[in-house]
């Protein structure tokens, strides 16, 4: 299918060839009719893309700071490869459209295949032929409403979330200051609502649709305009303008870019105490003497409204209930769909002209260049007939082969699969694998299209999917990597094993003592038992000199003190979903445990844990005594190194500095191993050591008993069984 997408680090816009997302539950998939332009929004994140990196900079100081941060704990190398990975990569565009449902995910049965529907969301809504969107972000399209209307739904909930805030009222006055897409939307919102409106545009043509639409008057920023505008709010209010109740009642601010003129301007227009309503992107340096006398009320408007960000709201599907919040996103929809339906709004006069998705990426281009006028640009889909047959579902899955991998493939290489394609994949997995001339990238499926047409052009994936079992059916595939979120990551290890493949999955294995009883259930069943979980610090260079320091230890136990300053995360992320995706502990612990257990020896005996939250202290107890206390906290600096480790015994003591130096200390003797390259925790090691035991049939780099015996362990130190002493 066709995907409009652009590459952030050069500004390069392409009309993309990509799979079909899938369809998962919650949501429906959606083939597109029309997808609106946001010509404020997109503009912006398209002329953003075209600056050079230190513009770049400048513009998100937000991503600087990350970056930043992620260099005092990973290191330069590290933070460098990550950060120019996300750049280096096709992110979407779009937000806005109208198409019909071919398939309903589980869940979303309030839809049926063929309903024609309106859908929000920049990462569902998007330029591009069919669409994967959860319900709470999708709405029916009335009966008479057109889809080239309706595909204007979201940017008019951003307007009439924006009007909501203003809690306007019959027979005010208002004034919109930037008649671009939002603004016009604004206009003809408070119009209905029968508010007094005059409107601010430095595009006069802007300013004669606004007054088409029902403004009293629309005029520039110019002192002549600015008189005009003065004067006639003085006539609508009855007082002249700053003698307290001359003025409007409301000022919304639907202007962007660099200038403080619009917050300048709303002071000069507003009455005492009215209300000042920012809702496009407007740079707010508030001249604060002229406020303060006014007393106005500033207010900011969020997107679409209430349950924007929210992902319970916006994932999940769950509702809030309109006794408490009465204008949701959703409804905001809605109501928009409604008033068009109603014939109380027209958005007709809006449409600047409708083109062939082939042909945005010239679209775009000929938007910045300002060759193409106009602010109600729509992209047409061909190839969208509501009478398409709907996709077949996929049926219940009935196992696999039984049979043990076969050792590599027919060239000598080994084919490898993966199943998620993100972030720690790209930049941490794949471009040591890319590198590997004994790996065959063959096959990558992810949930979005565009993360498996990065992977393709960045790695070189013969093929792309959004279909697991393209993945698992393909048998030019030896080796699955399962690199997804955490909770699906027991259920895949299943199916690729039933399916005769080897398997790496990242940490963890399972998120409960019931999921890894159905891991080890399936390995009996189908003497599949060819498993490698992402434990890599063990393979890490500067690990293997601090164990070679204790390797002569005659029997002492080993106390180990392991100090991770794991950080705060930012509100909303996946790692925060504690119901769905594990506790932080229980998600990165394996690691620790690992690392510990790895340098005993052995695996733990006891698990004990104290704490609260997130922040817990986890012992391990060791069969020769050996004791491991890992410090797993989240409230420290992010400036100070990540983890940091002690280990003690047998006459010898051993620092690991954040995997960047190993000092080993015997008598009177100091031993210093440093890595020149910055941080190596061994991702690389391990994964040719995986990929020679699938190539040469031998035993996997880490026994299964040993895997399990950590993920017990860990699950031990955060979700411990009633009564449970020991992990066994």
């Amino acid at each position: 299918m066709k995907h409009v997408a652009q590459n952030y680090r050069t500004g390069e816009l392409a009309v993309l060839d990509v799979p079909e997302p899938a369809c998962l539950p919650g949501g429906v998939l959606v083939r597109t009719l029309y997808s609106l332009i946001s010509t404020g929004t997109e503009l912006m994140k398209v002329s953003e893309a075209r600056l050079s990196l230190v513009g770049k900079a400048k513009a998100r100081p937000d991503q600087v700071r990350k970056v930043l941060d992620s260099m005092a704990q990973q290191g330069p190398a590290a933070a460098y490869r990550k950060a120019m990975g996300r750049l280096d990569s096709y992110t979407p565009l779009g937000y806005s459209l109208c198409g019909v449902v071919v398939e309903v995910g589980a869940g979303a049965e309030e839809f049926a295949v063929g309903d024609v529907v309106a859908c929000a969301g920049n990462e569902f809504a998007l330029h591009a032929e069919v669409n994967w969107v959860p319900t709470n972000l999708c709405v029916p399209v009335p009966e008479g409403v057109a889809p080239e209307h309706a595909a204007f739904a979201t940017v008019g909930a951003i307007a009439m979330h924006g009007v909501r805030r203003g809690e306007v009222q019959l027979g005010e006055t208002a004034v919109v200051i930037g008649l671009g897409l939002v603004g016009q939307l604004v206009v003809r919102l408070l119009v209905a609502a029968g508010v007094r409106v005059v409107g601010v545009d430095t595009v006069a043509d802007r300013c004669r649709l606004a007054e088409k639409a029902g403004a009293v008057l629309a005029a520039g920023p110019d002192a002549e305009g600015v008189d005009r505008l003065r004067r006639t709010l003085g006539d609508l209010t009855g007082g002249a303008v700053g003698g307290g109740a001359g003025g409007a009642d409301h000022v919304f601010l639907a202007a962007g870019g660099s200038t403080n003129g619009p917050v300048e301007l709303a002071v000069r227009l507003a009455r005492d105490r009215a209300r000042v309503v920012d809702i496009g992107k407007t740079r707010l340096e508030l001249p604060w003497t002229d406020y303060y006398e006014k007393e106005l009320d500033v207010r900011f408007s969020r997107s679409y409204g209430p349950g924007r960000y929210d992902d319970r709201y916006e994932l999940d599907g769950v509702d809030y209930p309109a006794g408490y919040v009465r204008w949701t996103e959703r409804r905001n929809l809605g109501c928009f769909l409604d008033l068009l339906a109603g014939g109380s709004l027209d958005v007709g006069a809006l449409i600047d002209g409708v083109h062939p998705i082939a042909d945005a990426a010239a679209v775009y281009e000929r938007l910045r260049a300002g060759e193409l006028a106009g602010i109600g640009i729509l992209f047409d889909y061909p190839s969208a007939r509501p009478d398409q047959p709907a996709r077949a579902a996929e049926g219940p899955h009935t196992g696999g082969t039984g049979r043990r991998p076969r050792p590599m493939g027919p060239d000598g290489r080994v084919g490898i699969g993966f199943v998620g394609a993100g972030s720690y994949a790209s930049s941490m997995l794949l471009p040591h694998l890319a590198r590997d001339a004994t790996a065959d990238l063959r096959t990558v499926a992810t949930t979005r299209s565009l993360s498996a047409a990065n992977a393709q052009r960045s790695f070189g994936f013969r093929r792309v999917s959004t279909d697991l079992e393209d993945v698992l059916t393909d048998p030019a595939v030896a080796a699955i990597f399962v690199v997804t979120r955490h909770h699906s990551h027991a259920d895949l290890v299943c199916r690729a094993l039933e399916a005769g493949k080897a398997v790496y999955v990242e940490k963890p294995l399972a998120l409960t003592y019931d999921e890894v009883d159905r891991v080890l259930a399936t390995v009996a069943r189908t003497g599949n038992d060819r498993l490698m979980v992402g434990f890599n610090r063990r393979f890490a260079p500067l690990l293997g000199h601090l164990r070679e320091g204790f390797a002569n230890r005659g029997g002492s136990p080993l106390h180990i003190r392991y100090l991770v300053n794991a950080g705060t995360l930012k509100d909303g992320s996946w790692y925060l979903d504690a119901g769905r995706e594990g506790s932080r502990w229980v998600g990165e612990g394996g690691h620790f445990v690992d690392t510990v257990s790895h340098l005993v020896g052995a695996d733990p005996a006891t698990v004990s844990a104290a704490g609260s939250g997130d922040n817990r202290h986890v012992t391990l107890e060791y069969p020769d005594g050996s004791v491991g206390i890992i410090s797993y906290l989240t409230t420290g600096s992010g400036r100070f190194p990540k983890e940091t480790l002690d280990v003690t015994g047998g006459g010898c003591s051993a620092r690991l500095d954040n995997f960047v130096r190993a000092s080993v200390w015997r008598g009177r003797t100091r031993t210093v191993h440093r890595s020149l390259l910055g941080q190596d925790k061994g991702q690389s090691t391990q994964l040719a050591a995986f990929l020679t035991a699938v190539r040469t049939d031998a035993p996997m780099p880490v026994p299964l008993g040993s895997l399990v015996a950590t993920t017990r362990a860990t699950l031990a130190g955060g979700l411990p069984r009633p009564s449970e002493t020991g992990v066994t």
